[in-house]
């Protein structure tokens, strides 16, 4: 089977819009966690969100008006994937379009523009609705965007797989390179969802934190956890067959060693307790990888700080590497940029590839009190230096979906 490396990326999020300052901010433990800035929040019990700042939509549109016929979701996808695309050094002459391929998802989609719509129908009549209004909504909208700026021609796929969103996509993009349907492919996920509509909805299902201070607010696998913290953003990988980039004289950033996918069949939004499919997705990766258990391993975990996700996703763990999962350097990213939604496993891809290409780990920050039943190592609260080998993010969704793709350290 075909190699398949990571040779460009490219992030838009709460804690920096571009991979260096993203990965700085994040094993400093920089939070971009804090009041919501985008709505009035008198009326709501959540007040706390990992707001996306200072974005320049110009950026990545040659002028306002054309930014105007895209919703924000589109908005970050397209930043993310400009910066990956030109961190890639892909030149137009490198490039065989019908052999690149876009996979990039979306949990929700146009949120904004499906309310905004909403509204200017029910105020002022059906002919007021814009006549961008479903390309502006639509989930694929970000993917097909994507493939017309860079005339990728090759195998173009969204996937909707709620918070496994991204990982789905980089794990079926790799899956499509390594079977020989497309040579690369721009991967990952984006979503704006700080929104009222979005909060209340998750607010009245009892999936948020309440907490008042954005410090105590986001504390994956601590005891003290109550709920997740919104966040918004985008994440883009550029995903390649290792002999072309390697003629071509990219630089690599990592490989990509294995996928699963998994449902728990189980619930719409709890997580099945026995860890029977969110386990599975980590075997499954981690077989592919022919990863034993003994190597030097991070994982960056889906670690909502919910109650039930941080306990099963720790009992997963734990029944996809027995006695060895003691050994295992865990942490999660959302104690710092929230839970990016569909946008967050590819966000914290690259969170895991940079902490290989790097060797340094960054930690779970506002742990203080541990949990029985979350008894990993955690790496709380700082940043550690470790030449790990292999790194695996995880990530589990609304309806029982689960994935894990593995990543390791690039051997010529």
């Amino acid at each position: 089977m075909r190699r398949v490396v990571i040779t460009g990326m490219g992030v838009v999020s709460p804690v920096g819009n571009d991979i260096a300052t993203f990965f700085d901010n994040l094993i400093h433990g920089v939070s971009g966690i804090g009041l919501i800035n985008r709505f009035d929040t008198a009326d709501f019990k959540v007040k706390i969100a990992a707001e996306v700042k200072d974005f320049d939509v110009l950026s990545c549109y040659e002028s306002n008006s054309e930014a105007k016929k895209f919703d924000r979701f589109t908005h970050y996808a397209m930043g993310a994937a400009a910066q990956a695309m030109a961190d890639s050094g892909l030149c137009e002459a490198a490039i065989n379009h019908k052999r690149l391929g876009v996979y990039v998802g979306s949990g929700i989609g146009g949120m904004d523009s499906f309310v905004n719509e909403t509204y200017k129908l029910r105020d002022r009549g059906p002919s007021r609705v814009s006549p961008f209004f479903i390309p502006m909504m639509i989930s694929n909208m970000a993917s097909g965007s994507i493939a017309i700026r860079y005339n990728a021609r090759g195998p173009t796929l969204t996937s909707v797989t709620a918070c496994a969103t991204s990982t789905n996509a980089i794990g079926e993009a790799y899956r499509a390179i390594k079977h020989d349907y497309a040579d690369m492919i721009i991967a990952g996920g984006t979503e704006s969802a700080v929104h009222p509509l979005a909060v209340a909805g998750f607010m009245n299902s009892r999936a948020l934190s309440e907490e008042q201070d954005p410090a105590k607010a986001s504390i994956p696998l601590d005891l003290r956890r109550n709920g997740f913290v919104i966040g918004e953003g985008a994440g883009i990988l550029i995903l390649e067959e290792y002999e072309h980039a390697v003629n071509r004289g990219s630089v690599i950033y990592a490989e990509v060693c294995g996928y699963g996918n998994t449902c728990d069949a189980f619930h719409i939004t709890a997580p099945d307790p026995d860890a029977t499919g969110s386990s599975e997705a980590i075997i499954l990766a981690k077989n592919e990888a022919r990863i034993t258990g003994d190597e030097k391993i991070y994982i960056n975990a889906h670690g909502t700080s919910t109650p039930l996700n941080d306990k099963t996703e720790t009992t997963a763990m734990k029944k996809a590497f027995g006695d060895s999962a003691y050994k295992l350097a865990v942490s999660s990213t959302k104690s710092m940029t929230g839970h990016m939604l569909g946008a967050a496993g590819a966000v914290e891809a690259i969170a895991s590839v940079m902490a290989l290409k790097n060797g340094i780990i960054p930690p779970t920050i506002g742990y203080s009190v541990p949990d029985p039943e979350c008894d990993l190592d955690y790496v709380p609260n700082k940043a550690r230096r470790s030449a790990i080998e292999y790194a695996l993010s995880t990530s589990l969704g609304f309806g029982g979906h689960n994935a894990c793709v593995a990543f390791k350290k690039i051997e010529r």
